[in-house]
Protein backbone atom coordinates (compact mmCIF):
# COMPACT_ATOMS: atom_id res chain seq x y z
CA UNK A 1 0.00 0.00 0.00
CA UNK A 2 1.29 3.44 -0.94
CA UNK A 3 0.15 6.40 1.20
CA UNK A 4 0.72 10.13 0.72
CA UNK A 5 0.50 12.32 3.80
CA UNK A 6 -0.25 16.01 3.18
CA UNK A 7 0.39 18.44 6.04
CA UNK A 8 0.35 22.24 6.30
CA UNK A 9 3.91 22.58 7.61
CA UNK A 10 6.70 20.61 9.27
CA UNK A 11 8.15 22.89 11.91
CA UNK A 12 8.26 21.59 15.48
CA UNK A 13 4.69 21.09 16.71
CA UNK A 14 2.44 18.43 18.17
CA UNK A 15 0.67 17.37 14.97
CA UNK A 16 3.89 17.47 12.98
CA UNK A 17 5.84 15.33 15.42
CA UNK A 18 2.88 12.99 15.78
CA UNK A 19 2.93 12.41 12.03
CA UNK A 20 6.61 11.51 12.19
CA UNK A 21 6.01 9.03 15.01
CA UNK A 22 3.12 7.41 13.12
CA UNK A 23 5.23 7.05 9.98
CA UNK A 24 7.85 5.17 12.01
CA UNK A 25 5.26 2.50 12.88
CA UNK A 26 3.02 2.17 9.80
CA UNK A 27 3.82 -0.92 7.68
CA UNK A 28 3.17 0.89 4.37
CA UNK A 29 5.16 2.82 1.82
CA UNK A 30 4.76 6.43 2.86
CA UNK A 31 5.62 9.81 1.34
CA UNK A 32 4.96 13.31 2.67
CA UNK A 33 4.06 16.66 1.10
CA UNK A 34 4.31 19.81 3.22
CA UNK A 35 2.42 22.82 1.85
CA UNK A 36 4.65 25.39 3.54
CA UNK A 37 8.31 25.63 4.58
CA UNK A 38 9.81 22.40 5.89
CA UNK A 39 11.56 22.60 9.23
CA UNK A 40 13.08 20.33 11.86
CA UNK A 41 10.40 17.67 11.60
CA UNK A 42 10.91 17.43 7.83
CA UNK A 43 14.56 16.65 8.51
CA UNK A 44 13.55 14.06 11.08
CA UNK A 45 11.13 12.37 8.69
CA UNK A 46 13.78 12.38 6.00
CA UNK A 47 16.33 10.84 8.39
CA UNK A 48 13.83 8.03 8.99
CA UNK A 49 13.88 7.26 5.27
CA UNK A 50 10.59 8.85 4.17
CA UNK A 51 10.63 11.26 1.19
CA UNK A 52 9.45 14.81 1.91
CA UNK A 53 8.34 17.26 -0.79
CA UNK A 54 7.82 20.98 -0.18
CA UNK A 55 4.98 22.34 -2.32
CA UNK A 56 6.00 25.98 -1.84
CA UNK A 57 2.56 27.32 -0.94
CA UNK A 58 2.68 31.09 -0.33
CA UNK A 59 -0.41 31.42 1.87
CA UNK A 60 -3.97 30.30 2.51
CA UNK A 61 -5.19 31.83 -0.76
CA UNK A 62 -2.40 30.55 -2.99
CA UNK A 63 -4.73 28.69 -5.33
CA UNK A 64 -1.84 27.98 -7.66
CA UNK A 65 -0.72 25.34 -5.16
CA UNK A 66 -3.79 23.23 -5.92
CA UNK A 67 -2.83 22.11 -9.46
CA UNK A 68 0.71 21.43 -8.22
CA UNK A 69 -0.67 19.19 -5.51
CA UNK A 70 -3.00 17.45 -7.96
CA UNK A 71 0.02 16.71 -10.16
CA UNK A 72 1.98 15.26 -7.25
CA UNK A 73 -0.92 13.00 -6.27
CA UNK A 74 -1.62 11.86 -9.82
CA UNK A 75 2.02 11.12 -10.61
CA UNK A 76 2.53 9.23 -7.35
CA UNK A 77 -0.37 6.83 -7.98
CA UNK A 78 -1.16 6.61 -4.28
CA UNK A 79 -3.65 4.18 -2.78
CA UNK A 80 -4.51 6.52 0.11
CA UNK A 81 -4.13 10.26 0.65
CA UNK A 82 -4.08 11.24 4.33
CA UNK A 83 -4.28 14.95 5.25
CA UNK A 84 -3.29 16.71 8.49
CA UNK A 85 -4.18 20.22 9.80
CA UNK A 86 -6.82 22.57 8.47
CA UNK A 87 -5.24 24.05 5.34
CA UNK A 88 -3.86 20.70 4.19
CA UNK A 89 -7.23 19.06 4.79
CA UNK A 90 -9.02 21.60 2.60
CA UNK A 91 -6.53 21.56 -0.28
CA UNK A 92 -5.56 17.90 0.09
CA UNK A 93 -9.08 16.50 -0.13
CA UNK A 94 -9.82 18.51 -3.26
CA UNK A 95 -6.52 17.55 -4.89
CA UNK A 96 -6.87 13.86 -4.07
CA UNK A 97 -10.34 13.59 -5.57
CA UNK A 98 -9.30 15.61 -8.63
CA UNK A 99 -6.40 13.15 -9.09
CA UNK A 100 -8.74 10.15 -8.90
CA UNK A 101 -8.01 8.96 -5.35
CA UNK A 102 -11.16 7.93 -3.50
CA UNK A 103 -9.51 6.70 -0.29
CA UNK A 104 -9.00 10.08 1.38
CA UNK A 105 -8.53 10.30 5.15
CA UNK A 106 -8.13 13.46 7.24
CA UNK A 107 -6.90 13.63 10.83
CA UNK A 108 -8.32 16.42 12.95
CA UNK A 109 -5.48 17.19 15.37
CA UNK A 110 -6.41 20.58 16.79
CA UNK A 111 -10.15 21.19 17.10
CA UNK A 112 -10.81 22.69 20.52
CA UNK A 113 -14.01 23.93 22.12
CA UNK A 114 -13.48 27.49 20.90
CA UNK A 115 -10.53 27.37 18.48
CA UNK A 116 -8.85 25.34 15.79
CA UNK A 117 -5.05 25.48 15.54
CA UNK A 118 -5.07 28.51 17.83
CA UNK A 119 -7.53 30.52 15.73
CA UNK A 120 -11.10 31.35 16.84
CA UNK A 121 -13.80 29.21 15.29
CA UNK A 122 -16.04 30.99 12.79
CA UNK A 123 -18.94 30.17 10.50
CA UNK A 124 -16.67 30.50 7.47
CA UNK A 125 -14.06 28.15 8.95
CA UNK A 126 -16.72 25.57 9.73
CA UNK A 127 -18.44 25.90 6.35
CA UNK A 128 -15.24 25.37 4.34
CA UNK A 129 -14.24 22.45 6.53
CA UNK A 130 -17.58 20.68 6.11
CA UNK A 131 -17.73 21.34 2.35
CA UNK A 132 -14.41 19.58 1.80
CA UNK A 133 -14.94 16.95 4.50
CA UNK A 134 -17.58 15.35 2.28
CA UNK A 135 -14.90 14.69 -0.34
CA UNK A 136 -13.12 12.31 2.02
CA UNK A 137 -13.86 8.74 3.03
CA UNK A 138 -13.25 9.20 6.77
CA UNK A 139 -12.24 11.78 9.35
CA UNK A 140 -9.96 10.70 12.19
CA UNK A 141 -10.35 12.32 15.61
CA UNK A 142 -7.36 12.17 17.96
CA UNK A 143 -9.60 11.83 21.02
CA UNK A 144 -13.19 11.07 21.98
CA UNK A 145 -13.55 14.76 22.85
CA UNK A 146 -12.54 15.81 19.33
CA UNK A 147 -14.97 13.23 17.89
CA UNK A 148 -17.80 14.84 19.86
CA UNK A 149 -16.76 18.30 18.66
CA UNK A 150 -16.67 17.12 15.03
CA UNK A 151 -20.17 15.68 15.39
CA UNK A 152 -21.41 18.93 16.95
CA UNK A 153 -19.84 20.77 14.00
CA UNK A 154 -21.91 18.72 11.57
CA UNK A 155 -19.68 15.79 10.56
CA UNK A 156 -21.73 12.58 10.35
CA UNK A 157 -20.87 10.17 13.18
CA UNK A 158 -20.57 7.30 10.70
CA UNK A 159 -17.64 9.12 9.04
CA UNK A 160 -15.68 9.69 12.28
CA UNK A 161 -13.06 7.24 13.56
CA UNK A 162 -11.12 7.77 16.77
CA UNK A 163 -7.40 7.00 16.48
CA UNK A 164 -5.70 8.60 19.49
CA UNK A 165 -2.34 10.28 19.43
CA UNK A 166 0.44 8.11 20.74
CA UNK A 167 3.92 8.10 22.25
CA UNK A 168 6.89 5.77 22.03
CA UNK A 169 6.28 4.82 25.63
CA UNK A 170 9.50 2.95 26.31
CA UNK A 171 11.61 6.03 25.47
CA UNK A 172 9.92 8.11 28.17
CA UNK A 173 10.54 5.93 31.23
CA UNK A 174 12.24 7.78 34.08
CA UNK A 175 16.04 7.66 33.97
CA UNK A 176 18.01 8.79 37.05
CA UNK A 177 21.24 9.13 35.08
CA UNK A 178 19.52 11.21 32.40
CA UNK A 179 18.09 13.42 35.17
CA UNK A 180 21.51 14.17 36.65
CA UNK A 181 23.11 14.78 33.25
CA UNK A 182 20.26 17.00 32.01
CA UNK A 183 20.32 19.12 35.18
CA UNK A 184 24.09 19.50 34.92
CA UNK A 185 23.87 20.61 31.28
CA UNK A 186 21.10 23.08 32.07
CA UNK A 187 22.71 24.47 35.22
CA UNK A 188 19.97 23.19 37.53
CA UNK A 189 21.05 22.15 41.04
CA UNK A 190 20.54 18.46 41.81
CA UNK A 191 18.38 19.27 44.85
CA UNK A 192 16.24 21.98 43.19
CA UNK A 193 12.47 21.58 42.98
CA UNK A 194 11.80 21.91 39.24
CA UNK A 195 8.39 22.61 37.74
CA UNK A 196 8.15 21.74 34.05
CA UNK A 197 6.04 22.61 31.03
CA UNK A 198 6.22 21.70 27.34
CA UNK A 199 4.54 23.40 24.40
CA UNK A 200 4.58 26.20 21.89
CA UNK A 201 4.98 29.60 23.51
CA UNK A 202 1.63 30.87 22.24
CA UNK A 203 -1.12 32.88 23.97
CA UNK A 204 -3.47 29.89 24.28
CA UNK A 205 -0.99 27.92 26.38
CA UNK A 206 -1.21 30.51 29.23
CA UNK A 207 2.40 29.96 30.31
CA UNK A 208 2.44 33.44 31.82
CA UNK A 209 0.24 32.06 34.62
CA UNK A 210 2.70 29.26 35.23
CA UNK A 211 5.56 31.76 35.51
CA UNK A 212 3.60 33.88 37.99
CA UNK A 213 2.78 30.81 40.07
CA UNK A 214 6.38 29.58 40.18
CA UNK A 215 7.53 33.08 41.13
CA UNK A 216 5.32 32.83 44.22
CA UNK A 217 6.79 29.52 45.40
CA UNK A 218 10.24 30.22 46.92
CA UNK A 219 13.26 28.18 45.82
CA UNK A 220 11.38 26.70 42.88
CA UNK A 221 12.66 26.59 39.30
CA UNK A 222 10.67 26.50 36.05
CA UNK A 223 11.93 24.50 33.07
CA UNK A 224 9.85 25.50 30.04
CA UNK A 225 10.46 23.55 26.81
CA UNK A 226 9.27 25.16 23.59
CA UNK A 227 9.47 28.27 21.48
CA UNK A 228 7.07 30.67 19.80
CA UNK A 229 5.81 34.19 19.37
CA UNK A 230 5.24 34.80 23.11
CA UNK A 231 8.80 34.12 24.17
CA UNK A 232 9.77 37.77 24.66
CA UNK A 233 6.53 38.39 26.56
CA UNK A 234 7.18 35.46 28.89
CA UNK A 235 10.72 36.66 29.53
CA UNK A 236 9.28 40.05 30.46
CA UNK A 237 6.78 38.42 32.83
CA UNK A 238 9.60 36.53 34.54
CA UNK A 239 11.54 39.78 35.03
CA UNK A 240 8.44 41.59 36.25
CA UNK A 241 7.87 38.86 38.86
CA UNK A 242 11.48 38.94 39.99
CA UNK A 243 11.96 35.33 38.89
CA UNK A 244 14.11 35.72 35.77
CA UNK A 245 16.95 33.78 37.43
CA UNK A 246 14.57 30.90 38.21
CA UNK A 247 12.88 30.57 34.79
CA UNK A 248 14.70 28.62 32.10
CA UNK A 249 13.40 28.68 28.51
CA UNK A 250 15.15 25.98 26.52
CA UNK A 251 13.71 26.65 23.06
CA UNK A 252 12.09 24.01 20.89
CA UNK A 253 13.01 20.36 21.31
CA UNK A 254 12.67 17.97 18.38
CA UNK A 255 11.42 14.58 19.52
CA UNK A 256 12.64 12.13 18.52
CA UNK A 257 15.75 13.94 17.28
CA UNK A 258 16.71 13.59 13.62
CA UNK A 259 18.77 10.51 13.03
CA UNK A 260 17.28 8.70 16.04
CA UNK A 261 16.38 5.68 13.97
CA UNK A 262 12.94 4.58 12.92
CA UNK A 263 11.75 2.59 9.97
CA UNK A 264 15.28 1.70 8.94
CA UNK A 265 14.99 2.68 5.28
CA UNK A 266 17.66 4.50 3.33
CA UNK A 267 17.42 8.24 3.85
CA UNK A 268 15.75 10.23 1.06
CA UNK A 269 16.41 13.93 0.38
CA UNK A 270 13.95 16.65 1.30
CA UNK A 271 12.89 18.64 -1.78
CA UNK A 272 12.23 22.37 -1.87
CA UNK A 273 11.08 24.77 -4.58
CA UNK A 274 13.63 27.21 -5.92
CA UNK A 275 14.22 29.92 -8.48
CA UNK A 276 15.50 29.31 -12.02
CA UNK A 277 19.16 30.10 -11.32
CA UNK A 278 19.35 27.91 -8.24
CA UNK A 279 17.46 25.16 -10.06
CA UNK A 280 19.89 25.28 -12.97
CA UNK A 281 22.88 25.21 -10.66
CA UNK A 282 21.50 22.25 -8.74
CA UNK A 283 20.22 20.35 -11.75
CA UNK A 284 16.55 20.53 -10.85
CA UNK A 285 13.90 18.59 -12.66
CA UNK A 286 11.27 20.45 -14.64
CA UNK A 287 8.90 20.60 -11.67
CA UNK A 288 11.19 23.06 -9.84
CA UNK A 289 11.81 20.71 -6.92
CA UNK A 290 15.43 20.29 -5.85
CA UNK A 291 16.62 17.53 -3.51
CA UNK A 292 18.75 18.99 -0.73
CA UNK A 293 20.39 17.79 2.45
CA UNK A 294 19.51 19.46 5.72
CA UNK A 295 22.03 22.04 6.89
CA UNK A 296 23.96 21.79 10.12
CA UNK A 297 24.70 25.41 11.01
CA UNK A 298 22.96 26.66 14.14
CA UNK A 299 20.60 29.61 14.02
CA UNK A 300 21.21 31.99 16.91
CA UNK A 301 23.18 31.25 20.05
CA UNK A 302 23.15 27.71 21.46
CA UNK A 303 23.30 29.07 25.01
CA UNK A 304 20.82 27.73 27.54
CA UNK A 305 20.04 28.56 31.13
CA UNK A 306 19.40 32.28 30.76
CA UNK A 307 16.01 33.63 29.66
CA UNK A 308 16.45 35.23 26.28
CA UNK A 309 19.86 33.67 25.65
CA UNK A 310 18.62 31.44 22.89
CA UNK A 311 18.28 32.93 19.43
CA UNK A 312 15.63 31.78 16.93
CA UNK A 313 15.29 28.03 17.28
CA UNK A 314 16.06 25.78 14.35
CA UNK A 315 12.88 24.28 12.96
CA UNK A 316 10.76 27.34 13.61
CA UNK A 317 10.35 28.88 10.15
CA UNK A 318 8.84 32.11 11.47
CA UNK A 319 11.78 32.75 13.81
CA UNK A 320 14.23 31.80 11.10
CA UNK A 321 12.71 34.26 8.64
CA UNK A 322 12.71 36.98 11.27
CA UNK A 323 16.42 36.37 11.77
CA UNK A 324 17.09 36.94 8.09
CA UNK A 325 16.88 33.32 6.91
CA UNK A 326 15.25 32.17 3.70
CA UNK A 327 11.70 30.94 4.50
CA UNK A 328 11.61 28.88 1.28
CA UNK A 329 14.58 26.74 2.33
CA UNK A 330 14.90 24.19 5.16
CA UNK A 331 15.75 25.79 8.49
CA UNK A 332 19.25 24.72 9.55
CA UNK A 333 19.57 22.22 12.33
CA UNK A 334 21.23 23.01 15.64
CA UNK A 335 23.24 20.88 18.02
CA UNK A 336 22.88 23.47 20.76
CA UNK A 337 23.41 20.93 23.54
CA UNK A 338 19.76 20.59 24.54
CA UNK A 339 19.01 17.22 26.18
CA UNK A 340 16.36 14.98 24.65
CA UNK A 341 12.73 15.44 25.64
CA UNK A 342 12.68 12.26 27.78
CA UNK A 343 15.78 13.53 29.59
CA UNK A 344 14.20 16.95 30.13
CA UNK A 345 11.12 15.28 31.62
CA UNK A 346 13.38 13.20 33.88
CA UNK A 347 14.92 16.48 35.10
CA UNK A 348 11.51 17.78 36.28
CA UNK A 349 9.71 17.10 39.58
CA UNK A 350 6.18 18.04 38.54
CA UNK A 351 4.62 18.78 35.17
CA UNK A 352 2.04 21.54 34.61
CA UNK A 353 -0.21 22.26 31.64
CA UNK A 354 -2.06 25.58 31.93
CA UNK A 355 -3.78 25.44 28.51
CA UNK A 356 -7.57 25.63 28.92
CA UNK A 357 -8.44 24.17 25.50
CA UNK A 358 -6.74 21.05 24.13
CA UNK A 359 -7.62 18.48 21.49
CA UNK A 360 -5.61 15.72 23.17
CA UNK A 361 -2.83 16.75 25.56
CA UNK A 362 0.11 14.75 24.24
CA UNK A 363 2.71 16.46 26.45
CA UNK A 364 0.73 15.40 29.51
CA UNK A 365 0.76 11.76 28.39
CA UNK A 366 4.53 11.97 27.87
CA UNK A 367 4.93 13.42 31.37
CA UNK A 368 2.84 10.62 32.86
CA UNK A 369 4.99 8.06 31.04
CA UNK A 370 8.02 9.72 32.68
CA UNK A 371 6.48 9.08 36.10
CA UNK A 372 5.75 12.72 36.87
CA UNK A 373 2.86 14.02 38.95
CA UNK A 374 0.82 16.22 36.61
CA UNK A 375 -1.35 19.28 37.13
CA UNK A 376 -3.51 20.21 34.15
CA UNK A 377 -6.36 22.52 33.23
CA UNK A 378 -7.60 20.58 30.18
CA UNK A 379 -6.58 17.18 28.81
CA UNK A 380 -9.03 15.04 26.81
CA UNK A 381 -6.48 12.21 26.75
CA UNK A 382 -6.86 11.87 30.53
CA UNK A 383 -10.46 12.99 30.92
CA UNK A 384 -11.69 10.41 28.36
CA UNK A 385 -10.28 7.55 30.49
CA UNK A 386 -11.35 6.11 33.87
CA UNK A 387 -9.88 7.98 36.87
CA UNK A 388 -7.56 5.11 37.83
CA UNK A 389 -5.88 5.20 34.38
CA UNK A 390 -3.80 8.22 35.43
CA UNK A 391 -3.70 8.44 39.23
CA UNK A 392 -0.81 10.90 39.12
CA UNK A 393 -2.80 13.47 37.13
CA UNK A 394 -4.90 16.12 38.84
CA UNK A 395 -7.19 18.60 37.14
CA UNK A 396 -7.03 22.15 38.46
CA UNK A 397 -8.69 25.48 37.73
CA UNK A 398 -7.21 28.28 35.65
CA UNK A 399 -6.41 30.71 38.48
CA UNK A 400 -2.86 31.46 39.58
CA UNK A 401 -3.69 31.14 43.33
CA UNK A 402 -5.01 27.60 42.81
CA UNK A 403 -1.89 26.66 40.89
CA UNK A 404 0.34 28.13 43.61
CA UNK A 405 -1.48 26.07 46.24
CA UNK A 406 -1.18 22.89 44.18
CA UNK A 407 2.55 23.39 43.60
CA UNK A 408 3.19 24.02 47.27
CA UNK A 409 1.26 20.87 48.16
CA UNK A 410 3.30 18.70 45.79
CA UNK A 411 6.56 20.20 47.00
CA UNK A 412 5.72 19.63 50.65
CA UNK A 413 4.58 16.05 49.93
CA UNK A 414 8.01 15.27 48.40
CA UNK A 415 6.43 12.88 45.91
CA UNK A 416 8.74 10.30 44.41
CA UNK A 417 8.64 9.05 40.83
CA UNK A 418 5.47 7.22 39.90
CA UNK A 419 5.20 4.02 37.83
CA UNK A 420 3.96 4.37 34.26
CA UNK A 421 0.15 4.49 34.50
CA UNK A 422 -2.38 2.65 32.36
CA UNK A 423 -2.88 5.84 30.33
CA UNK A 424 0.71 5.65 29.06
CA UNK A 425 0.12 2.07 27.90
CA UNK A 426 -3.23 3.01 26.36
CA UNK A 427 -1.58 5.66 24.20
CA UNK A 428 1.37 3.65 22.92
CA UNK A 429 1.99 4.73 19.30
CA UNK A 430 2.19 1.10 18.09
CA UNK A 431 -1.42 0.59 19.16
CA UNK A 432 -2.53 3.75 17.35
CA UNK A 433 -0.66 2.68 14.21
CA UNK A 434 -2.51 -0.64 14.18
CA UNK A 435 -5.83 1.21 14.46
CA UNK A 436 -4.92 3.52 11.58
CA UNK A 437 -3.77 0.60 9.43
CA UNK A 438 -7.09 -1.11 10.06
CA UNK A 439 -8.86 2.03 8.82
CA UNK A 440 -6.73 2.15 5.66
CA UNK A 441 -7.56 -1.48 4.88
CA UNK A 442 -11.29 -0.87 5.34
CA UNK A 443 -11.48 1.99 2.83
CA UNK A 444 -13.41 1.58 -0.42
CA UNK A 445 -11.72 1.22 -3.83
CA UNK A 446 -8.48 3.10 -3.45
CA UNK A 447 -8.45 4.78 -6.87
CA UNK A 448 -11.07 5.68 -9.45
CA UNK A 449 -11.09 3.33 -12.44
CA UNK A 450 -9.77 6.16 -14.62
Amino acid sequence: MKVLHVITGLGIGGAEQQLRLMLRHLPVRSEVVTLTAPGAVARGIESDGVPVTHLGMAGNRDLGALPRLVRVVRQGRYDVVHTHLYRACVYGRIAARAAGVRAVVATEHSLGDSQIEGRPLSAGTRGLYLATERLGAATVAVSDSVARRLEAWGVRPSRIRVVPNGIERDRFGYDETARREARARLGLPEDAFVVGGVGRLAPGKRFDRLIRAVASVPDTRLLLVGDGERRAHLEAVARECGAADRVLLTGACEDPPAGAGGVGREATPVTVPCGPRRAAAAGAAGDGLVPVRAGVAAVGSPAVGVPGALGPVAGDSESYEAAGGRPDLPVPATDGGLPSLPALLSAMDVFVSTSPDEAFGLAIVEALAAGLPVLYVACPAVDDLPPDAAPGARRIGESVPELISALRGIREARLGRLPQPAAAHRYDIAHSARQLMSLYESLPAKRASS
